[in-house]
């Protein structure tokens, strides 16, 4: 994909930024992460099975959802969606069950770039230092930029096949 992932993992502070643009419109790109059936076709890095329980994105709805890499190892996630405005901004909790009790909160911003792009900002926060620093070198960006990049298949796929059905 011809946009990368800026990740900023600052010295000294608890917390990860993110930002990607996606050449998409905002609403195609809320949708993608709201709607279960299209999460399990970008959400994380190529190569990982995900199957949800349940994801209900919107204020006060929480999610669970578990990857499985090729080797059969399983990797749960869980959280609580705090707030969701459409088209807008989320916060949401989130608790990976190979480091447990340990919850960052996170937030992310969807933004109309005009021209039908979006840029996608986050930023998650840790407990600790020592808990951002064992995410940070988990593996998350390389996850982050195959379900980004996912995600843009996802959604040109999607418009491809509107465009060739509004065609016939």
């Amino acid at each position: 994909m011809t946009n990368a992932l800026q990740l900023s993992v600052p010295d000294g502070v608890p917390f990860i930024d993110f930002s990607r643009e996606i050449d998409f419109p905002v609403a195609d790109v809320f949708e993608a992460h709201r709607n279960p059936e299209l999460i399990v076709q970008w959400l994380g890095p190529r190569g990982m099975e995900m199957e949800i329980d349940h994801y209900d994105f919107i204020t006060g709805g929480s999610y669970k959802y578990t990857h499985t890499g090729p080797d059969g190892v399983p990797y749960d996630f869980t959280g609580i969606f705090h707030t969701v405005r459409e088209n807008e901004f989320a916060i949401q909790t989130f608790e990976f069950s190979g480091y447990p009790d340990v919850v960052s909160i996170e937030s992310i911003s969807f933004e109309d770039l005009g021209n039908g792009r979006t840029r996608l900002s986050g930023r998650s926060v840790y407990p600790t230092q020592e808990a951002r620093d064992g995410m940070a070198s988990s593996g998350m960006e390389g996850g982050m930029s195959e379900g980004y990049d996912r995600l843009e298949e996802l959604l040109a796929t999607r418009t491809q096949e509107t465009t060739a059905q509004e065609a016939s």
